[in-house]
């Protein structure tokens, strides 16, 4: 006799459908489980046990509502010290059996194969956002995918297209929008308050540096094959994928073949609230030129309204408008005059989406099946003015940029760079 496996919702499901035909109610309570109501809860995976896995993790393990229920890491020395050391013990105390240990996974495939997830967090370095994204989507699960969201621009319109497709509830991890003093500093831009925008001024790193390392052994705990993924091969070297005692930040981000310099990274928070203030969500500048040493001393993009927008020294970033001026920073904010950080927006006003945390304003429109305060779209097109920098950074030219048609006009050799191969067999 074949039985066909049924998860809780299904039970409860068929439950209340039985239940409903014998007239007895409908509704079976959550105590009859000693938890949340399976019915209410949202069954999460984390691809990728990396430092910022971690406190991703506990953030998530915090959120009412949710089981966290599986992890997946190449490295099986960080997959442990999650799974059982982060997951296992967290629940440890419950003492109703309805936790069953955290399974653990080295390949991610296996983890989305498992129908009772409904949600997936990935951290994993930058060059593996695209495929896991994809295929996530792709398995039916919703989406947290930390920032910078892809490598390339293609592979941001690609995201944007398979979410739509499969419609799936899909949170970038640029998590400054959810606080309030990024939220406010837009809101007083965009409400006009400092007059006419004349310029802004993003304080972020550079582009990757790529420098030489040698090849060393790749330790027996780490799948280097399955690190290195869809990316262009390189020898295994710690400084890309250092030992589970490294206290500080690996520096894989600033390879070219798996990031993007400080460019994406900072860059995916910073030129994110750039884009919020000016009311540019979904798109973008239209031209970007790299510093030539004589008119142009930094990196510069212009937006279609004549706004330039500058890397360069700042404090975040910086609004100037014609009346006044706004820098806004993590737990910083400076207004010109200084009194205008006492402005209470009035109810007439442009009100920004107001999310006051990050993981759980995604886990409420994973319930209510809405947009989340940094929905694909609008990671998609930060993570793209980033990408654009670098673009013209590697060309060392001006570049037209077509944002609707997220194109270079006539540029055949700018175009080339909105991609790169994928090492076989992986592809999207």
């Amino acid at each position: 006799m074949t039985h066909k496996h049924i998860n809780r919702r299904d039970f409860l499901k068929t439950a209340a459908g039985a239940a409903a035909a014998v007239g007895l109610p409908g509704i079976v309570p959550s105590s009859v489980f000693g938890v949340a109501a399976p019915s209410e809860r949202i069954t999460i995976g984390f691809i990728a046990c990396g430092k910022q896995s971690q406190h991703l993790m506990r953030s998530f393990l915090g959120s009412p509502g949710t089981h966290v229920v599986a992890a997946c890491d190449v490295d099986r020395l960080k997959l442990e010290r999650s799974s059982k050391g982060i997951v296992d013990k967290h629940y440890a105390d419950r003492k109703d059996g309805s936790y069953k240990g955290c399974a653990a996974y080295r390949d991610f495939r296996d983890l989305l194969a498992r129908p009772d997830i409904d949600a997936v967090v990935i951290s994993t370095p930058d060059h593996w956002h695209t495929a896991i994204s994809i295929a996530a989507c792709r398995a039916d699960k919703d989406i947290y995918c930390e920032k910078p969201l892809t490598q390339t621009i293609a592979e941001a319109r690609a995201i944007v297209n398979a979410v739509r497709q499969y419609n799936r509830v899909f949170q970038t991890g640029s998590m400054q929008r959810s606080s309030r003093e990024f939220r406010f500093a837009c809101e007083l831009v965009q409400n006009g308050y400092i007059g006419d925008i004349k310029h802004v001024t993003v304080g972020v790193g550079g582009p990757p540096e790529d420098k030489s390392l040698p090849p060393e052994p790749v330790p027996d705990y780490l799948d280097w094959d399955m690190w290195v993924g869809p990316a262009m091969w390189r020898p295994y070297n710690n400084d890309l994928a250092p030992h589970i005692s490294f206290d500080g930040f690996p520096n894989w981000r600033y390879h070219s073949y798996y990031g993007g310099g400080g460019m994406t990274d900072w860059g995916a928070h910073h030129f994110d609230i750039a884009q919020w203030g000016l009311g540019m969500d979904g798109s973008g500048p239209v031209e970007i030129i790299p510093p030539d040493g004589k008119e142009y001393k930094v990196l510069t993009y212009k937006y279609a309204n004549g706004i330039p927008m500058t890397r360069d020294n700042a404090n975040g970033v910086l609004f100037e408008g014609a009346t006044g001026k706004v820098e806004v920073n993590r737990g910083y904010l400076k207004t010109w005059p200084d009194n205008l950080k006492d402005q209470v927006i009035g109810p007439d006003k442009i009100h920004l989406y107001d999310s006051k945390n990050h993981y759980t304003d995604w886990l409420d429109a994973i319930r209510s099946r809405t947009k989340p305060i940094c929905d694909i779209e609008i990671g998609a097109s930060s993570v793209t003015v980033c990408h654009l920098g670098n673009i013209a950074y590697a060309l060392q030219r001006p570049l037209k940029w077509d944002p609707k048609r997220e194109v270079f006009p006539g540029d055949d050799e700018a175009n080339r760079l909105l991609s790169r191969p994928y090492r076989s067999p992986w592809s999207i």
